[in-house]
Order: structure tokens, then C-alpha cells, then sequence
């Protein structure tokens, strides 16, 4: 196991961060705009959404690159600036991190669909890599392949993050299926557990796609599945759209209150997705027993 991981585990479960888009979109960030971009354009108000992740008593936060591959810059005309965008993001929270927290930096999809012929493999795996290669040149401490729903990309994503050296969480959304434990692929839990451990994930979960509630169950299955820790990263609750916007209606007391059932059920790491903010990180570390750093 990594030195990192075997660190952190030893002080398991692991608090992380929640919610990242909207707390940019709080911040100012326009709705359409590229918010990996923010990193060179607004870097004070993107560590301002690090640092109350790690005031709210997060032990290990993620970075404002989830779209900062070169398939998904294209489509704002910035794929050229792919190396400079995840450099400033893992420096970012780095900075905000100071030292209370490790930083693992963020991968997701590229956006484009395997199955459909939009991309090859060699391609994706050589846009992951070129990310991820980024991410270690600037002093990460991991790398999360999340919110993915391709098994076979996610495998690729993961096989370019390991070869950094770095530790690498793989996570799957399942959000498809009569019982919402499919992924929109098709795939069920056990059948992306093992695609992640192909591509060598060190840590396995899942995030996004459902409420926390929902989680449970799934964090049995993933900790059944592989001998691997178990990340979660819920949503809060199920969205309503209300006048023309996503809103959450779950409160951080309501989100805290199934974290004891999922370290039950195995997870090693846990934290927020959607419609989470630091305040449900804060109810998530009185829920762990663990106390807010500010």
C-alpha cells in the first residue's frame, strides 16, 4: 500500500471535502463559463472554496480540475492550457490545504462516448495521462477518477493516473437501473469494482448520481466487492427544480445523519457531492467525532 494511503487509513474514516461547482457559482462563477479555468482567472476565489472545506474539518480535499482534460477544455477553446490549469489547481489547494490536509487532485470524463466511436482508447488514456502527469509534477498527494459512468474509461483514466506513483481512487456513478446500482453503462457495482481494480485503484467508490441515503448500500457492495478502502461521496438528498434551478432541500444535520451507517457499512473516506457545502462537512465531522479546524 502507498505511504500516503497507509496514513491516512490509520486515522480512518477520512473526512473529504463536498461540493465544488456550486460553492464556484456562489463565488461568482457564471453559469456556462469554464470553472477549471478559474484557477488562472480567479485563483483567491477558488482557494476561498479549499479553504472552508479545510475549516469545516475536511482531512483531505480535492481540486478545481474535474473538467481540466483536453477533451473537455476543447469545448471553451482551451485544451492548449491543459498543464497550466491542473498546476494551478493542485497549487491552489495546496495553499489552502496548509498542511491540515492532503490533497488529492480530481479527474472526470472527457465527455466523449467510447462506445459511440467519439474517441479511441489511446486517446483518452493519452489525455488522462497527460492530466494526471500534471497533477504529480505539482506536488499532489493522490488523484480521484471520479463521477464516472464508462467502466472502460474509467479503467483507462485510472491506468494513466498510476503511472504518476501516486495513490489513485477510482469512483463510479450508479444512477441507471430499477434500483439506481447501475451504472449508466449498464455495468453493476461489482462489475465496475473490478474495471477499477484492473486499471490498479488503489481506493474504490462511488459519487454523485443519488442521495446520500442511497449510499449505503452501495458502500456494502463496494466494500464486498474488492479488498480495497471505499470512498463515498453523496449527493445531498434528491434535487428539486424550482424556478429554473437546481436546488437541495436536504439539510447538513439530515446528510450527517447517515454517516455512522455508512462507516458501518465500510466506508473509509466520506464526504459530499452535489447540493453539499462546507456546512455539511462541518454536521460530517461532529457526526466522526471530529473537530472544524476554524
Amino acid at each position: 500500500m502507498h505511504p500516503t494511503l497507509r496514513g491516512l487509513l490509520a486515522h480512518a474514516p477520512i473526512l473529504t471535502d463536498g461540493a465544488w461547482g456550486t460553492q464556484l457559482q456562489a463565488q461568482g462563477l457564471p453559469t456556462g463559463a469554464c470553472p477549471d479555468a478559474w484557477n488562472l482567472e480567479h485563483p483567491e476565489l477558488v482557494e476561498r472554496v479549499a479553504q472552508a472545506y479545510v475549516q469545516a474539518g475536511s482531512r483531505l480535499i480535492l481540486t478545481n480540475t474535474f473538467g481540466a482534460n483536453r477533451f473537455a477544455l476543447e469545448r471553451y477553446g482551451l485544451a492548449e492550457k491543459v498543464a497550466e490549469i491542473n498546476l494551478a489547481g493542485v497549487e491552489i489547494s495546496r495553499r489552502a490545504a496548509t498542511g491540515a490536509a492532503k490533497v488529492f487532485a480530481t479527474i472526470g470524463p472527457s465527455g466523449k462516448m467510447l462506445v459511440m466511436g467519439q474517441v479511441r482508447r489511446d486517446e483518452l488514456l493519452s489525455a488522462f495521462g497527460e492530466q494526471a502527469q500534471a497533477m504529480a509534477s505539482a506536488g499532489a498527494d493522490g488523484i480521484v477518477v471520479e463521477t464516472m459512468s464508462d467502466p472502460v474509461e474509467a479503467e483507462l483514466a485510472v491506468t494513466a493516473a498510476k503511472e504518476t506513483g501516486l495513490p489513485v481512487v477510482g469512483c463510479m456513478v450508479f444512477d441507471s437501473g430499477p434500483e439506481k446500482d447501475r451504472t449508466m453503462m449498464g455495468a453493476t457495482v461489482e462489475q465496475a469494482v473490478h474495471a477499477l481494480c484492473e486499471g490498479g485503484a488503489d481506493v474504490v467508490g462511488s459519487n454523485c448520481g443519488r442521495g446520500i441515503a442511497g449510499f449505503v448500500e452501495l458502500c456494502r457492495r463496494l466494500k464486498a466487492a474488492s479488498d480495497r478502502p471505499v470512498w463515498i461521496k453523496g449527493n445531498a438528498g434528491l434535487p428539486k427544480i424550482e424556478d429554473g434551478r437546481t436546488v437541495y432541500h436536504q439539510t447538513p444535520e439530515e446528510f450527517a445523519s447517515y454517516v455512522p451507517q455508512l462507516v458501518q457499512a465500510g466506508a473509509s473516506f466520506i464526504g459530499g457531492c452535489c447540493g453539499t457545502t462546507p456546512e455539511f462537512i462541518a454536521a460530517t465531522a461532529k457526526a466522526l467525532g471530529i473537530a472544524a479546524s476554524g
